[in-house]
């Protein structure tokens, strides 16, 4: 059943939805945006509704629609079914709309939804409506007709919402729009926004407690970050070849191998297996859930740890170790039964680093929850979450600043390309 609360900011949304035909609730992380939305859309009367959302989440979502016997046809898919669905429903529930805020172009995800939206009711929601900057609001509201938004595009929305700067990337003058005036978008959007906290909720335990632990990875680790970059570039005796022939590239390999794992040109290597027998030796009798970045970071902690499950259902009323990578696990999933969240590696999403570790909230939870980073001492990780604590992406503009500096920047010209190329021939 719904609790009090829910109800009443139910009856709150299906106002703000039946006046403006948009309601966003930007609400902290388990506080039950998914019930909330669904007893919304009964209200409105509501007759087929679409919920798009992670595919890890929707076994809960349809779980809560079946128990409270909702009035109304629900189906209910990943963000990659979209492009299979048709404009037929009366109300679209958008979980996670902050991933639909990518700017100044939308992306191919949100163009297919908006086709979907068109003038029927829309309920956004996320605990992170604009995690880096203002500017991903506009795409965001742009799914629907009803935008309080009548510029046609986010160019033509930066020209009064945005002070719009040049800045250098790579030797190239670029526009930066993320300068959005906070202000002017708010007076635009709070009408359709309803927020709420877990404190508000009456949860007992509103904090985590962050634990970074360093652990000194084999020498052949930090042999191959070393060495790639200073050229780029390294054949692996089994004839693997890893290049790096931009920034960017640079950046992820250099992540992957931290943690153990390599994607070379033609195959994925495990290389080390530090981290994860860290995890078997120091967890001993704690309900433990892992996350992992990589696929091969997965597979590394299956080969070690003993009794994994990747179903959050079952990892409830089990004693086995829980296992997800951050992208499918960080949302819509109830990992509070955990003693420990463990992160075996991090991503350089802001928006992913606060979504999975709210994972261990949860209204009756009375011990303080404890997120624990497992990182290579010296290495990447430690550098990705100074950046992603502050609501930032880790991208190459701070890699480029951690890494490529002193008088050995790389800006992966076309002379430092011909570089790689000629390595590689002459391997």
């Amino acid at each position: 059943m719904l609790r009090d609360y829910q109800e009443e900011l139910a009856v709150k949304a299906a106002d703000i939805l039946l006046k403006l035909k948009i309601v966003y609730l930007a609400m902290e992380m388990r506080v039950g945006k998914t019930l909330i939305s669904l007893q919304t859309a009964s209200l409105i009367g509501a007759k087929k509704v679409l919920f798009v959302t992670k595919k890890k989440a929707i076994p809960s979502i349809i779980k809560d629609y079946e128990r409270e016997a909702f009035p109304y046809e629900l189906t209910v898919i990943n963000y990659e079914q979209l492009n299979k669905e048709k404009p037929e429903y009366d109300c679209i529930i958008a979980d996670e709309a902050h991933s639909f805020g990518a700017y100044p172009k939308p992306s191919l995800r949100t163009k297919t939804l908006k086709s979907i939206v068109g003038r029927n009711y829309l309920i956004l929601l996320s605990g992170t409506p604009s995690p880096e900057t203002y500017s991903q609001l506009y795409h965001q509201f742009w799914l629907s007709e009803h935008s309080p938004f009548q510029e046609l595009n986010f160019y033509k929305w930066a020209k009064k919402y945005v002070l719009i700067k040049e800045k250098m990337i790579h030797g190239l003058k670029i526009n930066d729009y993320s300068k959005a005036n906070k202000e002017l978008v708010m007076q635009k959007v709070s009408p359709y926004i309803l927020t709420y906290t877990r404190q508000e909720a009456g949860f007992k335990q509103t904090q985590v407690v962050e634990k970074v632990i360093e652990v000194e990875v084999s020498p052949g680790i930090y042999w191959l970050a070393g060495h790639l970059v200073k050229h780029l570039y390294y054949k692996m005796k089994n004839g693997c070849e890893i290049v790096c022939d931009s920034a960017a590239k640079l950046q992820v390999k250099l992540h992957q191998i931290y943690s153990g794992t390599v994607k070379t040109e033609t195959t994925t290597q495990i290389l080390d297996y530090t981290k994860a027998k860290y995890i078997l030796n120091n967890y001993q009798g704690k309900k433990i859930a892992v996350y992992y970045k990589f696929i091969a970071e997965g597979e590394a902690l299956k080969q070690v740890i003993p009794n994994t499950i990747d179903d959050p259902q079952e990892f409830k009323n089990s004693n086995k170790v829980f296992l997800s990578q951050i992208q499918s696990g960080g949302m819509g999933i109830d990992l509070s039964d955990a003693d420990v969240l463990i992160f075996y590696n991090i991503d350089f999403s802001s928006a992913l680093y606060q979504q999975a570790r709210d994972r261990l909230q949860s209204l009756h939870r009375t011990k303080i929850p404890e997120v624990h980073w497992i990182f290579a001492k010296d290495g990447i990780e430690k550098k990705i979450l100074d950046v992603v604590r502050k609501k930032k992406n880790y991208t190459t503009y701070y890699f480029n600043r951690d890494y490529l500096h002193n008088g050995q920047r790389k800006y992966f010209t076309e002379q430092n390309i011909k570089m790689v190329t000629q390595q590689r021939l002459s391997s």
